[in-house]
């Protein structure tokens, strides 16, 4: 696996705090001595990871102009994981874990916001199909802004299957649909959860959303029948997040 970097105040303290064996390295800007920067210093000491102080035309360059805040880690760049692993992430993932499911979301532009408003909700693990759906990339790491290295994608050969197992460990499985009767907001999303949203123009395929425990609608009051997969991802996260704080 090759280095990559990710960026930020919160992105490179949630690195060490949650996945430190990932980081190889931190960057930081030389004259930053604020409170945030030295909490992220003494992570990474506390974890033995080799701290740099750099000028800020380096972490610029570095960046390509992004929002550094000044600080970098460079990290060995997050791998697809395999349906296995599913069960040792929720473990982890205490008494309410949160899953994103996507079925079929091919554009590696909207997979890559998914994973960033993923990371920004606490979900757990993404879950995709192995085939006709996006994987890592290049252009999704981008994208996610760092979010491909904190929140795991995992690849799945038979999504149905998947969520039976869900809902067998004890995750309550709720689905979009344009059509369905219920609302978003008029239903409980507090307790073990899993997201699923489905495919760009298509939706979800048919047996995705017999799988499902509960179909549910975004609201739409202007002329637009439908949201983008990622905007509307964002919209649906941001309900559970309201109702678990």
């Amino acid at each position: 696996m090759s280095d990559s970097i990710v960026f930020g105040l919160h992105s490179v303290r949630a690195l060490l705090e949650r996945h430190p064996q990932r980081v190889a390295g931190v960057l930081v800007q030389r004259g930053r001595e604020d409170q945030r920067v030295e909490h992220i210093l003494r992570l990474a000491r506390e974890r033995q990871i080799k701290i740099e102080i750099k000028a800020v035309q380096e972490l610029d360059q570095l960046t390509g102009g992004g929002r550094h805040q000044g600080v970098i880690a460079h990290i060995v760049a997050a791998a697809t994981l395999g349906e296995g692993a599913l069960d040792d992430i929720l473990d982890a993932a205490g008494a309410q874990p949160l899953v994103l499911v996507l079925d079929g979301v091919q554009d590696p532009h909207n997979l890559g916001a998914c994973l960033r408003t993923a990371d920004a909700t606490g979900v757990c693990a993404v879950v995709v199909p192995r085939e006709r759906a996006a994987g890592l990339s290049p252009t999704v790491r981008k994208v996610a802004a760092g979010a491909a290295e904190t929140v795991p994608l995992v690849q799945v050969v038979n999504l149905a299957r998947t969520l039976k197992w869900l809902k067998e460990r004890g995750l309550w499985t709720v689905g979009t649909d344009d059509e369905a009767e219920k609302s978003l907001h008029d239903v409980d999303l507090k307790g073990p959860l899993a997201i699923v949203m489905g495919a760009e123009g298509a939706g979800m395929r048919r047996l995705t959303r017999e799988n499902c425990d509960l179909l549910v609608k975004i609201p739409m009051r202007g002329a637009v029948e439908s949201l983008n997969v990622s905007v509307a991802t964002g919209v649906v996260l941001y309900e559970a997040v309201r109702q678990r704080k």
